[in-house]
């Protein structure tokens, strides 16, 4: 079973092998990634590494945690699962719905139609 790391704070300098090697010392690194702007190609300032075992991951998060990284201290914790999103792109399942307020809207009041 492998255990995934979130490594927060991270300087913008950090690469993938530069990560794998500092989470290598504690244990086999199954992956090593640090989140890339896919626009700018920059680091986001995260990444996530993913161990062999939970033991080594517990004992890299420990001696890890808080640690100055170029002036920085970095954020390891065990990753969290992705939350579902409700509505991909912003939109949700049903489309354009009638608001439920009702001093918004037509026919409700006066020439711009809501009232404020």
């Amino acid at each position: 079973m492998s255990s995934k790391i979130y490594v927060g704070n991270l300087p913008y300098s950090v690469t993938d092998d530069s990560l794998r090697s500092n989470f290598s010392e504690f244990g086999k690194v199954s992956s090593a990634k640090v989140m890339m702007d896919r626009d700018t190609g920059q680091s986001k300032g995260f990444g996530f590494v993913e161990m062999d075992s939970a033991e080594n991951a517990q004992a890299a998060i420990t001696a890890l945690n808080g640690m100055s990284v170029s002036g920085r201290a970095i954020v390891v914790n065990l990753a969290r699962p992705r939350e579902a999103s409700k509505s991909p792109g912003g939109y949700s399942a049903e489309g354009y719905t009638r608001s439920n307020r009702a001093d918004v809207g037509y026919g409700t009041g006066g020439f711009g139609g809501g009232r404020y």
